[in-house]
């Protein structure tokens, strides 16, 4: 990497050691930016800004904490989060979980949660509306990596749900949640579709019915 750059290109993979990631993510210029770092390259992504992306990312983290809340599952979220083993990996996800007995695993005042000290999330989510060819590529080899329990990719243009069951340092495709049991993948997908018909407030309570039926 060239140090003297003016401006890193972002939305790609830059070849680079782990201090030059740390210096370039400390620069002003990106402090509302993502980063990931993995198999000694990184990324920078600039908050995304388009309607759809916001949209889903609110939709998808309220589906989730209304459907835990109905079933009383033990569950925290965390929404635009850093998690790093220093020296090799970092990565900031849309959206993150820790469920189960994990839920209270992060102590309060944690900023970076620290990987050497913690345990991973038990899920991920990365909302792809320009960004998912890489969501399917770099970053699940990222998530891998890390030992996630699952990976899902929110795909905005096509109102899809991947998921991803990791484990063995490789992952699989699934059709249904195995850390959110009973969460119909069939439900959010259509949760998705009618966010260009009606507004939120409609999707909550359409979901709340369905979560309680």
């Amino acid at each position: 990497m060239n140090k003297t750059q003016a401006q890193i290109p972002t939305d790609t993979w830059i070849t680079a050691t782990w201090q030059e990631y740390i210096q370039t993510i400390e620069d002003s210029s990106y402090e509302k930016a993502k980063s990931y770092y993995h198999n000694g390259k990184f990324r920078i992504e600039m908050s995304p800004l388009g309607n759809k992306h916001s949209l889903y990312h609110a939709v998808i983290l309220t589906a989730i904490n209304l459907f835990a809340g109905i079933n009383k599952m033990n569950l925290s979220c965390r929404d635009n989060c850093t998690y790093r083993k220093t020296g090799l990996r970092e990565a900031q996800p849309d959206i993150s979980y820790y469920i189960g007995e994990n839920a209270d695993v992060i102590p309060w005042e944690t900023s970076i949660i620290d990987l050497d000290i913690y345990p991973p999330p038990t899920l991920v989510i990365e909302i792809a509306n320009t960004s998912l060819a890489d969501d399917q590529g770099e970053k699940r080899l990222l998530y891998e990596a890390m030992n996630v329990a699952e990976y899902w990719i929110v795909d905005v243009q096509n109102a899809e749900i991947m998921i991803f069951a990791v484990a063995g340092g490789g992952s699989k495709r699934i059709n249904q949640s195995q850390v959110l049991p009973g969460l119909a993948t069939s439900l959010l997908q259509e949760a998705l579709q009618r966010i260009c018909l009606t507004n939120e407030a409609q999707i909550y309570t359409w979901l709340l019915s369905q979560f309680q039926s």
